[in-house]
């Protein structure tokens, strides 16, 4: 099966961070070696995305901003359950630049979230308490894309939750998975996997794009 793509395409690219990438605050396991390939990916698509995480001091999904709890456990928050994570992606930090082998000449925009001290963002589109909009919606519609492709990470956080709410905002959402890494904390990926399915997301691999 292959993928012809047009002109209301767009592929976007999550997070792909120093933080989130080997030895960084927040590392997603070879989430480097996927760099290569989304640069590939970006030369087939009219129109590409970038997010970044972009955290300030003190952030609510971090473990030092709540005494007595340690990264990776889970706790309540008023808008749900929030993990918490080691500091990561500081703005203006080395760490939430993004990778230096990235290339970024093709993005028609750069989409910045987590920046509210107060919930915390993992997906392009609407922050954590699933109403609060980043504006990626409303720009993509302007264009007239209707089609998205997801790489980037982690396969089963911020690209997960990009994914199920585009779905949610009316577009068709695929996911190139091997344009990916997982954190697959607890379970995660296989979790994840089953609401994708269920949300109809279109799982895919780049030998289908290329």
């Amino acid at each position: 099966m292959t993928f012809a793509l047009s002109s209301t395409d767009a592929l976007i690219v999550i997070d792909l961070q120093n933080d989130f990438c080997p030895d960084g605050a927040l590392e997603v396991q070879r989430g480097d070696e996927i760099v290569p390939l989304v640069n590939r990916l970006q030369q087939r698509f009219a129109h590409v995305a970038l997010t970044q995480d972009w955290h300030p001091a003190g952030h609510i999904s971090f473990a030092t901003s709540h005494p007595g709890t340690h990264p990776f456990e889970t706790i309540q928050v008023a808008y749900g359950p929030q993990v918490l994570w080691p500091d990561h992606c500081l703005q203006g930090s080395e760490g939430a630049a993004f990778h230096p082998l990235l290339d970024t000449t093709r993005a028609e925009m750069i989409v910045r979230k987590g920046y509210n001290p107060r919930i915390d963002s993992y997906s392009a589109f609407l922050d954590n308490d699933h109403s609060t909009p980043t504006g990626l919606a409303g720009a993509l519609k302007e264009r007239g894309i209707q089609r998205l492709f997801f790489c980037g990470l982690a396969y089963d956080y911020c690209v997960h939750f990009s994914a199920m709410d585009a779905v949610t905002l009316g577009f068709t959402a695929c996911i190139i998975e091997d344009a990916c890494r997982a954190i697959d904390l607890n379970g995660s990926v296989a979790r994840v996997n089953a609401e994708m399915q269920q949300a109809g997301i279109i799982r895919l691999y780049s030998d289908m794009l290329l």
